[in-house]
Formats: structure tokens, sequence, C-alpha cells
């Protein structure tokens, strides 16, 4: 994670965390009878268990670890809050100070907390102790000039879904067949001519083509591992990725060119569409039609981004601090994460748990969110989020710019003018 990223506010997390916010509610954490200092530890699992079980599957690893400190000098408090936990942080950071502990939920830390010397740096904890494979991935893309500010103990990971009953039908080449975006383009070409199916769903969804179509390139792939400048986006990898998805936006319809993933969910789920880029987190609702298989984008690309997630004060106590260090330490360990896992069903930072056992003793979720993720670890290639890379101006940008493309006149000409407006971004 680089500095640029740190100074947005994140990937849009609802579909790895749900919503997260400002509104303080009820605190979980194990009873205590007494106690001179607390250690309070917001997040934004405030859904109840009917709304949301993984919300109640999260409160109650927080309410076991409050519990095992029940005895000690500090009381562990978990607060969910309901709207932007952002706002917590930053509302903070205004008033020269920062949370006890807080859950980013994919979202970036703030700069101005880093550059006050608010937040803790995680990476001598970590290194003393040993957890570099349990905190797994943000070790390397959360690494800030030599500092890790934040430790995400799930990772937003993307490959895609597709129908391959639909596949077959049209005799259209599938992902494992998708060794560069002509394969990938003309398949899609081959399921259009179905009636009554689509290809994909854009808009929003669409930048995660983009995303992998830097990937291709080790130029492109660079990009993305470090903050966007003008000889970034002058690029021949850059122009290149951002022309080839333009294309595939306007040859799929101006009809399926706006919209966010759940506006395009209903209609893969329904067999309406044949592709729908989602994450692996989909695995439970997918697991409903064999049909329904996991897969990679073009040149076996995946993404995956670690975020913001557990970020702790600078200003605590000595005892305040250990008792924090301990609770990332426990939501990283293997027990915890295998919880990750087989109940929250997304994809744990910890590198030694081993997927493919956990998969073969669940059921066919675990089974199927086994395979997604096995396909993402043995990807050539994986890469973070462009909104982790560059920031959410940029991600927001880039997907009005995508969308727009689907009614371009001309596509060269869309591509110089989407460059124009993200060089006045970032300069």
């Amino acid at each position: 994670m680089k500095m640029k990223m740190l100074a947005a506010l994140g990937i849009s997390t609802a579909l790895v965390l749900g919503a997260c916010g400002n509104g303080e509610e009820s605190s979980g954490g194990g009873e205590q009878a007494s106690s001179s200092q607390v250690l309070e530890f917001h997040h934004g699992y405030h859904q109840s268990a009917e709304e949301w079980p993984v919300a109640q599957v999260m409160r109650d690893l927080y309410d076991d670890f409050a519990e095992q400190h029940a005895d000690g000098n500090i009381e562990f408090k978990a607060t969910p809050v309901s709207g932007e936990l952002s706002d917590v942080m930053n509302n903070r950071v205004a008033s020269g100070e920062f949370p006890d502990v807080i859950d980013l939920a994919g979202g970036a830390v703030s700069l101005a907390a880093i550059e006050q010397d608010l937040v803790l740096d995680l990476k001598p904890y970590i290194d003393e102790n040993n957890l570099e494979s349990k905190v797994g991935l943000n070790y390397s893309q959360n690494e800030v000039d030599g500092s890790i500010y934040t430790v995400h103990e799930q990772l937003f990971t993307m490959g895609l879904w597709y129908n391959d009953a639909i596949f077959d039908e049209a005799n259209a080449a599938k992902p494992e067949e998708w060794n560069d975006w002509e394969t990938f383009q003309q398949a899609m070409s081959d399921v259009r001519e179905l009636d009554g199916i689509y290809a994909f769903g854009a808009g929003e969804p669409a930048i995660r083509l983009l995303n992998t179509a830097l990937a291709e390139t080790d130029e492109g792939r660079q990009l993305l591992s470090e903050p966007l400048t003008n000889e970034g986006i002058e690029s021949e990898a850059f122009t290149k990725a951002l022309k080839t998805v333009m294309e595939l936006v306007k040859e799929n319809g101006s009809e399926y060119a706006g919209g966010n993933a759940d506006e395009y969910s209903g209609d893969f789920l329904q067999e309406k569409s044949s592709v729908f880029f989602n994450g692996v987190w989909a695995s439970g609702s997918m697991a409903e039609n064999p049909s329904f298989r996991p897969g990679l984008y073009p040149g076996n690309v995946a993404i995956t981004s670690s975020g913001g997630g557990i970020t702790i004060s600078n200003n605590l106590s000595e005892e305040q601090k250990a008792l924090a260090l301990e609770f990332l330490e426990y939501m990283t360990s293997d027990e915890v994460q295998e919880v990750i896992f087989k109940e929250v069903g997304a994809n744990p930072s910890n590198e030694d748990i081993d997927i493919k056992a956990l998969a073969s003793e669940g059921d066919e979720t675990a089974q199927l969110l086994g395979e997604a993720l096995i396909q993402v670890q043995e990807a050539d290639h994986q890469v973070q989020t462009i909104s982790d890379a560059w920031g959410g101006d940029i991600h927001d940008a880039l997907i009005n710019a995508l969308t727009e493309s689907a009614g371009a006149a001309d596509i060269d000409t869309k591509v110089e003018e989407t460059k124009s407006v993200l060089l006045g971004l970032i300069n």
C-alpha cells in the first residue's frame, strides 16, 4: 500500500464486509466486574444475525477475545457502528486523536493520522513475533516506507463467475482458454448470439476488467504497484488496457453499461447473463446452481487486495497497547482464520491456512469457495485493486469513463479524454 492509497478512503467494502459506519451501537464483549482502563474497538458488524449471519460470527469472535481477557486490568469493548467507519476515524483525527482500535473494513488509513504519528506501526510486533505468514499479503501491500499501519484479517479477492451451460450452448471459449483478451472478446461475442442472453454487466464491475487488463504486461503490473503518475497515464500499457476495455464495454451495449454489481447479480442468478464480475464471497449463492463456476480473467489473472483493517492508536498506555497487539495476533491466528474461511466465507489473510483441506471437509459452499481461492492462489498474476493502488477518486473517474465509453462515437477519442481527466485529478 503506497502513500497515495492511504490518502484515499479506500475501496467499496460493502461487498466484502457489509455497511460500516459512524452510528455507534451497543457494545459487545465479555462481562467484566471492574477495570481501570478500557480498550475500545470500533467495527462495522452491526447487523442482526437474521439480517446478515456473518455479522454475528464476527461479533462472536470479538466477544470470545473479550471473555479470554475478562480477568485483566483492561476491558476489551467491541463497539459496532452502523454508518461510515472512516467518519469515526476522521472525526478523531481532526481532534488530534485516533480510535483505540478500529477495523477499517478495507478502507484506507488517514494520511493525516500517519503524518501526526497517531497510528501505531505494527511491523515491529509482526517481525518480533514471526507473524509475517499470519498477516500474509498485508506485509507487502500495506507496507509504507518501512512501516505497517494496518492489517486486514481477510482479503478482497476476485476472479469472476461464469455460467458453464451458457458457454457450452454458445460453443464459446471458457476462462481456462482465455490466454489473451482477444479470446475473451470472441467468447463474449459468441455468447451474445444466444437469444435472451447478454455477455456481462459493465458499469462499476468494468473496473475489474481494466484492473486485470493492466496485468497483461510487466509495465502494467508495475503501474498497479505504485501511485499513478503523469508518465503512467501516458504509458503504452495504460493506454492499451484502457482502450481494450472500452472497446469491450462498447461491444457489450449501452443497456448493460451502467449500474453496480448488485444490479447484475439477479440477472446472472436467473441465467440471463454469461459472466458476473464478483468476488469469492459470492460462493454461497453460486453453490445453488451447478452451472455457476469460478474463473479467472484473461491471461490467468486475479485480483487480491488487503486494504485497511485492524488499526491501532499510537497514544495508548503500555497495557492497552499490549492488549491491542494481542488482538491483532488473535484475529490472524490459525483458529480464527479457519472461521473466516468456514463461517464468514472469505479469503483468510493467514498464508498458513490449508484452504484445500478445509474445503474438502466443508459443504458445497465451502468446496466452491475453496475452488475459487485455489484458482486465485495458482493465478499467473495477482494484482491489487485500482482503488487501493491509486485511490478512490481515480477509481470513480475510471468507472464513469468506462460507462460512458458504451455510447462513445470514437474509442480513441474517449481514451484521450479520459487520460486528460486523470491528469487533471493527479495534478
